[in-house]
């Protein structure tokens, strides 16, 4: 039993991280992140290395697949670009959580054959871990239950990316109205096909407002907890300013309703500038 949060990126301009290690930095305030880097192109091995020796061994990677393999491609004739892939992330090791495939919005159900038939030869040695954005598979049961039986072959997850509180009501700055361009407002998912569970929770500017949209994703945590699951929670806002600080907040949301689980890091000192 472990609860893994995190952000969808480990620097920003606003959060307090010192010098060049970015990631070690951001490390001591959550255990895990999403690796949205790795979606647009195959980082070097070395690169990994480097993630590797900032990150202490219980941290965790939701590494994104590359865009060529997950949309230009659509999962189909990927092996060479797959085993490259692996290749480079390797240095990983455990902290791998779960590759992530991030499918398109126009991936519908009738492409889950290349789906199922990438899940089915890619190496088993990894924990995959798939978010869709099409809306039938949110509208339509059969549609839904379609995709679980893919991922329930082969031991996968279904990622939602939930959006409920960012389209609770009208946005009211610039970053929300973005947001609202681009983010899916699909239907709330809370039904879990693992022993780890991947949430992306999307609030709002308003820390308080983001707090109150999560109170049931706390339950919902307390509740896989309780039946032995490890949930991974990453944190967003439109603006990401407040996100590492709302993982903090959310992790200690439930600690507070489950003891036992095991408490984040001591956050990084940061000295203020000096002039010489």
């Amino acid at each position: 039993m472990r609860l893994h949060v995190g952000c969808a990126q480990w620097t920003h301009p606003g959060w307090p991280q010192p010098g060049r290690e970015k990631l070690r930095a951001y490390a001591s305030w959550c255990n895990a992140v999403e690796s949205n880097t790795t979606f647009y192109a195959t980082p070097s091995r070395s690169t990994v290395e480097k993630w590797a020796g900032q990150t202490p061994p219980d941290f965790r990677f939701v590494v994104k697949l590359p865009q060529l393999i997950s949309h230009e491609r659509r999962l189909s004739g990927v092996e060479v670009e797959l085993r490259a892939f692996l290749s480079a992330i390797e240095p990983l090791a455990d902290r791998n959580h779960a590759l992530w495939i991030q499918l398109p919005a126009s991936f519908a159900p009738t492409d889950l054959g290349s789906l199922a038939a990438f899940l089915h030869h890619a190496p088993r040695e990894y924990r995959y871990a798939v978010e869709v954005r099409h809306p039938a598979f949110f509208d339509d049961a059969r549609s839904a239950g379609l995709l679980e039986q893919v991922l329930g072959r082969v031991g996968a997850e279904w990622i939602p990316f939930d959006t409920g509180t960012l389209f609770g009501r009208r946005p009211t700055s610039y970053a929300e109205r973005d947001a609202w361009m681009r983010k899916p407002r699909v239907a709330r998912r809370t039904r879990v096909l693992t022993a780890h569970p991947i949430v992306r929770y999307i609030g709002r500017d308003s820390v308080p407002e983001t707090v109150e949209g999560w109170d049931y994703l706390v339950e919902l945590v307390t509740t896989w907890l309780a039946e032995g699951r490890s949930p991974t929670i990453f944190l967003h806002t439109p603006d990401n300013a407040e996100a590492l600080n709302l993982a903090r907040r959310f992790h200690a949301d439930v600690r507070a309703r489950v003891p036992g689980v095991e408490p984040l890091p001591s956050p990084v000192e940061v000295e203020p500038p000096t002039l010489f």
